[in-house]
């Protein structure tokens, strides 16, 4: 929301500079998001006057004029436009000025004749989209007056982020109050001053409310003699700046006390209500109303209306009619100023899919409190610009006057909660400054009045918060809670993932965060087994389930990156995945069964482009690097990767991640051609995903001490010739197992398939590193282990020493 901080100023006085003002509010809870300044880039203009005007002697649409700025000498300017003349106001560009669109002035001749600045349009002054010529100012501005202070553009607009508990900070006025908390000053409201006369309101309109519910209040005010017509500058620039359009005198004031007391109003033209009533009642089966908009819009039984005795002139807190409203023939004005029940507005703004400043804050929870004073100021505001005369007297239907909330305060637990201790009297002072009124007092203990307006006050514990954010978080000291001696350590399973996010962002992936609701034909696609949750009340059909795999996600993802002509994806996910649990619901236990799960994918152009790096595309072995990765991070031993299918992988690129002792975490491999086509997705996807809980249970994150070696190890090569579907694993376990404790490790370093190899095998290369911890081994002993070795491949594997 924007705040005019020239604006404010009228309520409260402001602290020296803006960003001073801007960070006490951000302290106190509202966060100031940005800071706009609108006159910065108009610099150096200033308001002139057009004394002399001749034809340029080498140019025919060109004029030399004689320029007062306020100097002592007048400035020739060359001038290329025609709407002005002698003796009108014009904005001025001075030598060393730099216009918004970037021209920077400098004292140049133009055609032989030498120009002293620029003569500028509302175009080049960045107000305006179009100009057809120079901006024409009003003649009682003083020449010299600098034109950002003349077009009112002098100020500051703070972008205020409220967030939706806190409506009643949607207004200057709500602002304003929590400037006056956060400095100390006093708070200046409006007293708007009513010129009353002629026959009471109640006689020119009545008021019913047929749904008290969700109309629990509706005020009505009447101003005749209104003469329609645009609105003072003042007003108009103030409209702008919060960007809201000028529309005339009347709708504008309703725009500006919104702005200003946060309460939406609305002007009905009081000779196009029939009958001269208002009703406030829902809407019929089959009604129908056209909106301000110019819409037609099928009304639903639920939705709130403001009408006459024959038709509906406006959805309520939402937007008005087009049959009543305000014109240039209008000279008679009922002025709305209603409370609504929050939660109908809310559906009715979503049903019509309207959302209107009115609308926004009347479902976060308007001030029913605001609803006379608001329509009091508007209408003394109408009056005094468009000539009109106020009725006497309101017309007010309340039927059900609600008292305010009351809430108590036990000051001896303020510090039990907040941890710091704030003083009684201080505690007074705050509330009271917010607007709290103490109505009753106990021992150590006092029952505040909650304003209307603070919609989110309901307990103890809300004052509580009320206190700790005046009083300031930074007064607040950094300690440990009662009772509590130490912290306790870190689970296990966040240093692990912590260790499996690094290793994978080492791996060149990113992490992603998706819905956890997925369309049911992806799962279906995916070729799952379980069954997905279906939810009751899903926003669509592409969200209506939740997901049992990671995996619809991630291909998403890819899915909108290919569209954007993406030339490379590497990304993981880390979260849950939800399957139907038949005891699901039943007293603590959740609804779905929930497991957590590890998940990426690689796709397209390995690594950076570079005139040095061919388009080396991504494969199997990035997938399962990946893996790899977080496996030796978390110093997981044994793990291998066994040659499997699975629905949603390629057979020929598929593997089974386990664990030494057999379990299952998951698989990788190629997403199957199958899955790509319906997805629509291109081919050769690399996938994979893993159970996280298997995972961290086996890793060791406090790593294990050993000496370094004291004797040499001994390295021989081992190169056999083994059916070609025998994978690597295999043969290393065995080389492991028969070489005892002498084989300190075996790895592969060759794979040839190919002449002189038969048919239907392969040869595998090995590197054996053979060291004892007491002794420096003799070639005997390591010829005798590596012997062993090769009998049993041959024996167990088939395989056979390749000579």
């Amino acid at each position: 929301m924007k705040i005019s901080v020239k604006w404010l100023g009228d309520y409260v006085a402001l602290p020296a500079s803006v960003d001073e003002l801007a960070r006490k509010l951000t302290a106190v809870g509202l966060e100031i998001e940005g800071l706009e300044r609108p006159g910065e880039g108009l610099r150096g203009v200033v308001v002139a006057q057009i004394k002399e005007s001749v034809q340029h002697p080498n140019a025919d649409k060109l004029s030399v004029t004689k320029i007062d700025m306020g100097g002592p000498e007048t400035l020739q300017v060359v001038c290329g436009a025609k709407n002005f003349k002698v003796g009108d106001k014009v904005p001025l560009a001075t030598i060393g000025t730099k216009l918004p669109n970037g021209v920077e002035i400098k004292q140049a001749p133009l055609r032989g004749v030498d120009s002293f600045g620029m003569l500028c349009s509302a175009k080049e002054l960045g107000i305006s989209e179009e100009s057809s010529g120079l901006l024409i100012l009003p003649q009682d501005l003083k020449v010299g007056t600098p034109i950002a202070q003349a077009l009112g553009l002098d100020d500051v607009l703070m972008e205020v982020n409220v967030t939706p508990n806190r409506p009643d900070a949607l207004s200057h006025l709500g602002v304003a109050r929590e400037v006056a908390v956060a400095t100390g000053a006093q708070l200046r409201p409006p007293q708007p001053k009513l010129a009353e006369s002629g026959a009471p309101a109640s006689e020119k309109v009545k008021v019913r409310i047929e749904d008290p519910v969700r109309c629990p209040r509706y005020v009505a005010r009447v101003i005749e003699n209104v003469k329609i017509g645009p609105s003072p500058q003042w007003l108009q620039d103030r409209l702008k700046a919060c960007g809201v359009r000028p529309i005339s005198n009347v709708v504008d004031v309703t725009n500006y006390v919104l702005l200003e007391y946060g309460q939406p109003l609305h002007a009905f033209d009081l000779d196009k209500v029939a009958g001269q009533e208002i009703i406030v009642r829902t809407a019929k089966p089959g009604e129908k109303m056209t909106t301000l908009d110019g819409k037609q819009r099928a009304l639903e039984t639920e939705d709130l209306l403001i009408c006459d005795r024959d038709r509906a002139q406006a959805l309520a807190g939402v937007m008005g009619g087009a049959d009543s409203e305000v014109s240039a023939s209008t000279t008679r004005v009922i002025l709305e100023s209603a409370h609504f029940q929050p939660s109908s507005i809310r559906r009715s703004s979503k049903r019509h899919g309207l959302h209107t400043e009115a609308s926004h804050r009347f479902e976060r929870g308007a001030d029913l409190d605001a609803v006379i004073p608001a329509a009091d100021r508007a209408a003394a505001l109408i009056a005094e610009l468009s000539g009109g005369t106020v009725a006497p007297g309101r017309v007010d239907v309340y039927p059900s006057p609600q008292p305010p909330r009351r809430v108590t305060l036990r000051y001896g637990r303020v510090e039990k909660v907040l941890g710091v201790v704030i003083p009684e009297a201080e505690c007074r002072r705050i509330l009271g400054t917010l607007g709290f009124k103490p109505v009753e007092e106990g021992s150590g203990q006092t029952t505040f009045e909650v304003p209307r307006a603070r919609v989110d006050v309901e307990r103890e514990e809300d004052l509580m918060e009320e206190l700790a954010r005046v009083y300031g978080y930074d007064n607040i000291p950094a300690k440990l809670p009662r009772g509590l001696a130490e912290l306790a350590p870190e689970p296990a399973a966040s240093e692990a993932e912590r260790r499996a996010r690094h290793a994978l962002a080492g791996m060149g992936l990113s992490e992603v965060v998706n819905y956890s609701f997925v369309p049911p034909r992806t799962l279906e696609v995916l070729g799952g087994k379980e069954k997905p949750v279906a939810l009751l009340n899903p926003l669509s059909v592409e969200q209506s389930v939740m997901r049992t795999s990671l995996l619809p996600g991630l291909l998403e993802n890819l899915s909108r990156s290919v569209r954007h002509q993406v030339e490379s994806v590497a990304v993981y996910e880390m979260g849950r995945a939800y399957f139907q649990d038949s005891e699901g619901g039943q007293g603590q236990r959740p609804a779905a069964r929930e497991v957590h799960r590890l998940a990426g994918l690689v796709w397209g152009v390995r690594g950076r482009r570079t005139w040095t790096q061919k388009d080396a595309r991504a494969d199997f072995y990035d997938a399962k690097g990946a893996l790899e990765a977080v496996l030796h991070a978390l110093h997981v031993e044994g793990a291998r990767f066994v040659s499997a299918e699975a629905p949603s992988y390629h057979p020929r690129a598929c593997a089974r991640v386990e664990l030494a002792d057999g379990t299952v975490l998951g698989h990788v491999g190629e997403l199957h051609p199958r899955v790509s086509k319906a997805l629509e997705l291109p081919r050769d996807v690399f996938v994979f995903e893993v159970d996280t809980a298997p995972l961290y249970a086996a890793a060791k994150l406090v790593p294990a001490w050993g000496g370094l070696p004291r004797f040499p190890a001994v390295l021989r090569d081992l190169a056999v010739v083994v059916p070609l579907e025998l994978q690597n694993d295999e043969v290393r376990r065995v080389i492991l197992e028969v070489g005892g404790p002498l084989v300190e490790d075996a790895f592969i370093f060759d794979v040839y398939t190919g002449k002189p190899i038969p048919e239907g095998r392969k040869n595998l290369a090995y590197a054996i590193r053979y060291r004892s911890p007491e002794r420096t081994l003799t070639d005997a002993e390591v010829g005798a282990a590596h012997q062993r070795i090769i009998s049993e491949v041959n024996q167990r594997l088939g395989g056979a020493l390749r000579t």
